[in-house]
């Protein structure tokens, strides 16, 4: 199973949009969100692709009701408070904004943990887990949003970057 990695998209709705396309031609239909969507209308492009979501809320998300709201309309949209653990695939999986915010052995109880909070792409294993950041969807903090595609069985990670002059800064 593939699916598409997204984190600290920060109200940067062209580019979530333009990163749900790309999901979208690579046949992924569900994508982690590790937070920092901002404001509610950051998931404008989910619904609108009809795209489904799980995500957690990060440290910039300030109105929580409003956002567990606006997922609520979307079909497939759901949102947690971080952490938040669950299975898919048959893999255990760890959704977290900030990865500093969990004790080792709840990361290492997981087969996969996506993080984001950093705003940069990586990633390593801690055992037998898998670890990985997707970096910032926005691109405010280095210049390029990227975001990434996971496969579960392989444990191979394709990593996404939006080029081009318009999502320069």
């Amino acid at each position: 199973m593939r699916v598409g990695l997204m984190s600290d998209s920060h109200d940067r709705v062209p580019a979530i949009a333009e990163f749900i396309k790309l999901f979208q031609s690579k046949g992924i239909g569900l994508v982690l969100h590790a937070g920092d969507f901002c404001a509610p209308f950051a998931l404008d492009p989910f619904e609108n692709a009809q795209m489904s979501m799980q995500g957690v809320f990060g440290k910039n998300d300030a109105d929580l009701e409003s956002l567990r709201t606006r997922a609520a309309r979307g079909i497939g949209m759901e949102l947690f408070e971080s952490p938040h653990s669950f299975d898919i695939g048959g893999k255990r999986i760890l959704l977290v904004h900030d990865l500093a915010d969990i004790p080792d052995r709840s990361i290492e109880s997981h087969d996969i943990v996506v993080h984001g909070h950093l705003h940069k792409q990586e990633m390593k294993e801690r055992g037998n887990t898998l670890i990985v950041n997707p970096g910032e969807a926005c691109g405010w903090v280095n210049g390029t949003p990227s975001a990434a595609i996971l496969d579960f069985d392989t444990r191979q990670v394709e990593w996404l970057s939006l080029t081009g002059k318009q999502w320069k800064f």
